[in-house]
């Protein structure tokens, strides 16, 4: 055997046989969630659980999440940290409001993108041009967002009728869309409470009934993401940034070029979500309603392991959460212990299987907890509702940080003509 025969073998790459979250995967999650949630509902009672109503509801929740997690994953892929998503969605939020209540509201979301590009374009000149550590930029910026917003504030909404220093007067709302028919016969068979097909029918109900259009723009940017960063040559030259920027380089990527385009996408697609907040969840500004959703969508898109996929996964997650606390709080978070202590069981079980006991007693012994708070109470403190989806967020983090695999220079410095 050559010797460049032994050096090609053993150069070969190591499989660590896990699984891409691909979207087969992604539809066989999606589906098991619906049949455990449907079991979970059958069996507590929470009919609310899958209602339209609630389904709604997350979806409207999850859309702001789910642009803050697409803005990280545009910077990340590229190689720069962006903790700075919450004040670029702090941006947003402003620049939405006060475009969008003197002339309507898409011109609201398009200042609402500017305002938070704007943002994303100062993280960029932070740390692309000055090299300043990624995570002191990202603060830095959420501390002069949240000035920046609170200073224009008491100059410009605080003197027109309707505003204060803290809100913006009343936004004219964007259309929203009901699919004629097919809502109402989903309506009526979800009324049904029939194990999962009551459940489905909630789901795709939610999906058609009380659509805002820029829900809908903003869905249609999750795929639009995925082809240009994973089937374009633009999105070839804007991954490699984050891989290896001094390859990249050598092969004639201009990576400063990359990363500002990037960390400016990023922040716009934040800005859109705090727009999305301002226009289409609340009709108004007020201060501080973002409320920590950038560094969720952060979580969410760690989850997703940074792919636009499982960041949706994710925001669908977090939204649905946030949903369950705004619903019936106390009885549908009960209904969502008995659904822990069921998922706990099976990574006892997968545990037990991969011979992790140590892991599978912990796990047993959490989901015994669980099983006994659920028949000892009828409904969870109004505390513990409201600290659900913070809860979730570390929890999913959690277990799912086995799995992940972020972008080999993310957040490294990089200096133009390293590749020389």
């Amino acid at each position: 055997m050559s010797t460049s025969t032994v050096s090609a073998t053993s150069a070969a790459p190591k499989k660590d046989g896990r699984r891409k979250l691909t979207l087969p995967w992604i539809l066989l999650i999606i589906a098991g969630g619906l049949v455990l949630i449907s079991l979970v509902r059958t069996i507590s009672g929470a009919n609310d659980l899958t209602s339209i109503g609630q389904v709604s509801g997350a979806l409207q929740l999850a859309v702001p999440i789910a642009m803050a997690g697409l803005g990280g994953l545009w910077a990340e892929r590229a190689g720069v940290v962006n903790i700075g998503l919450e004040g670029m969605m702090i941006l947003g939020t402003w620049f939405g409001a006060w475009a969008g209540y003197q002339w309507g509201p898409w011109t609201g979301v398009l200042m609402g993108i500017v305002g938070g590009a704007l943002g994303g374009l100062l993280h960029a000149i932070i740390t692309v041009t000055f090299n300043v550590n990624h995570i002191v930029s990202g603060v830095a910026v959420n501390i002069l967002a949240l000035g920046f917003t609170q200073y224009l504030s008491n100059f410009t909404f605080d003197t027109v009728p309707g505003g204060s220093s803290k809100q913006s007067p009343r936004i004219e709302p964007i259309t929203e869309i009901t699919v004629p028919g097919l809502s109402g016969w989903l309506a009526d068979l979800q009324a049904k409470h029939w194990f999962l097909v009551s459940d489905l029918a909630g789901v795709l109900g939610g999906l058609v009934t009380n659509l805002s259009l820029l829900t809908v723009v903003a869905i249609l940017l999750i795929p639009a993401t995925w082809w240009v960063l994973w089937r374009t040559s633009f999105g070839l030259r804007l991954r490699s940034c984050g891989e290896n920027p001094i390859a990249a380089e050598s092969l004639g990527v201009n990576v400063y070029k990359y990363k500002y385009i990037a960390v400016v996408v990023s922040g716009a697609m934040a800005g859109l979500g705090g727009a999305f907040l301002a226009i289409v969840s609340t009709g108004i500004y007020q201060e501080g309603q973002t409320g920590g959703r950038g560094y969720i969508g952060l979580a969410a898109m760690i989850f997703g392991n940074w792919m636009p996929g499982g960041m949706a996964l994710g925001s669908g997650l977090f939204g649905f959460t946030y949903s369950l606390k705004l619903r019936g709080g106390a009885e549908n978070v009960h209904a969502m212990l008995l659904l822990l202590a069921i998922l706990l069981v099976a990574v006892v079980v997968w545990q037990l299987y991969k011979k992790k006991h140590v892991q599978a007693a912990i796990a047993a012994a959490c989901a015994a907890g669980l099983f006994v708070w659920y028949a000892l109470v009828d409904a969870v403190p109004s505390q513990f509702v409201d600290a659900a989806p913070y809860v979730t967020t570390l929890l999913v983090l959690a277990l799912s940080a086995q799995r992940l695999r972020m972008p080999k220079a993310d957040g490294m410095p990089y200096r133009k003509g390293q590749g020389k």
